[in-house]
């Protein structure tokens, strides 16, 4: 159950907006820490979990009302590969929520009446691969493949108890069947969040084909987009709401590009919190950033929302 009174987040989507936080990386960054390598923040989980305590309180002081945990690039495949074995793995998945948790504690004991829920990221499986190929997808597996693949580490995460499952940052409709289908097994709610180009997922599918995924099943509390260009936002959240009739929830980057090569990001932050009154206007009730969007531009739209 959510740090908070008791409310589901399902229930207080239906009253209006609730905020997420913004980039976990880049906060982390900010405080100093090493993202260079293929496990990206995930790594933190065994070397560092005061930092990513950190980065969510960092967060939450901003005014985020949801924190997304650290296991957006946490699998089995990838620690494995770092020689850190299955148990180990369960173990810091179960952390990635438990650092959320403490961290919406600590908050709570400065505000008592404050509502906190925690979502447990679940990356597509492109993140786990660190080549880039969560923006590309298409990996040439099955939906039944791609489930085997996110099974264990969403059932990792769901015995840890968060209050949502974040799917996050999926590249096609075919992922985006396999995880649902995962996710549903937990009994916990779930979102559903694509990352989009040009108006279609990632894969280059219509965003109504993708969208459709989600319509009618119980378990998906909002559906939408993540980690694209803001530009993009207010027509996607347009066609989910139409699509599935859910709230949607939307939180771009900053407009900046990732270069997967140079591991680096090039351009210009085009974010703008001004047009958080467009998300909320086309059907948007969780709302956020994504990659280089820190806790000042949460705090802004935390100011926003209460106007």
């Amino acid at each position: 159950m959510a740090v908070n009174s008791g409310r589901t987040l399902a229930e207080a989507l239906a009253k209006g907006p609730v905020l997420l936080d913004g980039g976990l990386s880049n906060q982390l960054e900010a405080q100093g820490c090493d993202l260079s390598d293929a496990l990206w923040s995930a790594r933190l989980l065994a070397d560092a979990p005061e930092q990513v305590e950190a980065a969510h309180l960092a967060y939450l002081r901003a005014g985020a009302q949801v924190l997304i945990t650290a296991s957006y690039q946490a699998t089995f495949e990838g620690f494995g590969r770092h020689g850190i074995g299955p148990e180990r793995t369960g173990a810091l998945l179960a952390r990635s929520v438990e650092l959320a948790r403490r961290a919406a504690g600590a908050a709570r004991r400065a505000d008592p009446e404050r509502e906190i829920w925690v979502a447990a990221s679940v990356g597509p499986y492109g993140a786990m691969l660190a080549d880039g190929s969560e923006y590309r997808g298409r990996y040439g597996l099955t939906v039944s493949e791609l489930e085997r693949f996110h099974r264990p580490r969403v059932a990792a995460l769901a015995e840890a108890g968060p209050d949502v499952l974040a799917l996050e940052t999926v590249p096609d409709m075919d992922e985006a069947e396999a995880v649902v289908r995962v996710a549903e097994e937990t009994g916990l709610p779930i979102w559903l969040s694509y990352s989009v180009a040009g108006g279609r997922t990632r894969a280059g599918q219509p965003l109504e084909e993708a969208f459709a995924v989600a319509a009618g099943r119980e378990a998906v509390v909002a559906v939408g987009v993540n980690c694209c260009d803001p530009a993009e936002a207010e027509e996607a959240v347009r066609v989910a709401v139409e699509v599935t009739g859910k709230p949607a929830v939307v939180y771009p980057n900053s407009g900046e590009g990732w270069d997967a090569e140079g591991r680096g990001w090039t351009g210009a932050s085009t974010f703008d919190p001004g047009r958080v009154r467009a998300w909320t206007g086309a059907g948007a009730r969780l709302v956020g950033g994504c990659c280089r969007v820190g806790p000042d531009r949460i705090k802004e739209l935390a100011g926003l929302l209460e106007r």
